[in-house]
């Protein structure tokens, strides 16, 4: 008589089945670090001065026209105050700061 084998059939759509969304679970590191967020309000106060500086030159008389409104502070200091405030925002969230050394682990020399 024939010998039947039985071969176990795997099914190919589990054994290479991936789990996304599922991260390794690891020592969690912050996503910035204080001088990050140091720069981060500083670059807040710096574009809230720039804000600041666009404020005024108006007539308290409508029949009055003021020229106070073109002046320098307002039409040249006061947008590039805000743009700085700005681009030190970016530069804070896009700087990175290397990690600490650990106390475990020896002094490079």
């Amino acid at each position: 008589m024939a010998t039947v084998i039985k071969t176990e059939q795997k099914n190919t759509a589990q054994t290479n089945y991936r789990v996304y969304g599922k991260k390794e679970q690891g020592p969690k590191t912050p996503l910035f670090r204080m001088p990050n967020y140091i720069l981060m309000g500083i670059g807040v106060v710096v574009a809230f001065v720039g804000y600041i500086l666009l404020t005024g030159g108006g007539s308290d008389d409508p029949n009055q026209f003021s020229t106070d409104i073109f002046d320098t502070r307002r039409l040249v200091v006061a947008p590039i105050t805000i743009l700085a405030g700005l681009v030190i925002e970016v530069f804070a969230i896009m700087l990175r700061f290397p990690d600490k050394k650990k106390d475990n682990q020896p002094a490079e020399q």
